[in-house]
């Protein structure tokens, strides 16, 4: 039985497809313990709606064109917003969901959960606490267990990926061939890898890195 003085969480919607918006606002419908304030389809919008529709929480995607879900969630953190954000999306790289985590995000479901564990993401994230699917907590474990590459890593290892050797990485950037070895072993060492392909590799899988077909 829903108690008549409690008031209803309140949600925002962020995904830029008309489809799924459409389908979580028919869901969340049925439930008088949520309300779907709004919906918005890019970020931009998204940041504008929270100053008038004042959401409790923000179901988030990460992809969208022009700025992503996790250039909202840092706009969210320097704005200082009181509405907390789950992510819901279909794009699980571990460096995607290690960013969504770091730049603020509660909660992080994929597209493909069951009803019953968003209303429990929803409760737990307007409780204050965290929910993270057991299978993206284990890969975000795992991400964290690995150093973060520098700029300068990810920078040369975007390269290797184009297939430059040591010496052509060196002459692009004006640094010597042997700081570029030096680069590329640090960069084996972080990612666990035995050499260029493997890290290449192990770079696109997890999203560190991506490669443009």
């Amino acid at each position: 039985m829903n108690r008549p003085d409690k008031r209803a969480t309140r949600i925002l919607i962020v995904d830029d497809h008309p489809v799924i918006q459409a389908g979580l606002i028919s869901m969340l419908a049925t439930h008088p313990e949520v309300k779907v304030m709004g919906s918005a389809y890019s970020g931009e919008e998204a940041l504008a709606r929270m100053d008038e529709d004042m959401p409790d929480i923000v179901l988030l995607d990460l992809r969208m064109p022009g700025i992503t879900g996790i250039d909202v969630l840092n706009a969210m953190h320097e704005k200082k917003a009181s509405a907390r954000a789950i992510v819901l999306t279909s794009f699980e790289t571990d460096e995607n969901i290690y960013r969504a985590i770091q730049a603020g995000a509660q909660g992080y479901l994929l597209k493909d959960t069951t009803q019953g564990e968003m209303l429990q993401a929803i409760a737990a994230v307007q409780a204050g606490r965290k929910h993270i699917t057991g299978q993206v907590a284990a890969r975000l474990a795992e991400r964290m267990m690995r150093s973060s590459l520098s700029a300068r890593e990810l920078e040369i290892l975007s390269m290797l990926a184009k297939g430059l050797t040591n010496k052509q990485v060196g002459n692009a950037l004006a640094i010597s061939e042997n700081t570029v070895r030096n680069h590329v072993n640090s960069i084996f060492e972080k990612l666990e890898v035995a050499d260029r392909t493997e890290a290449v590799t192990v770079a696109i899988q997890q999203g560190i890195i991506q490669v443009e077909s």
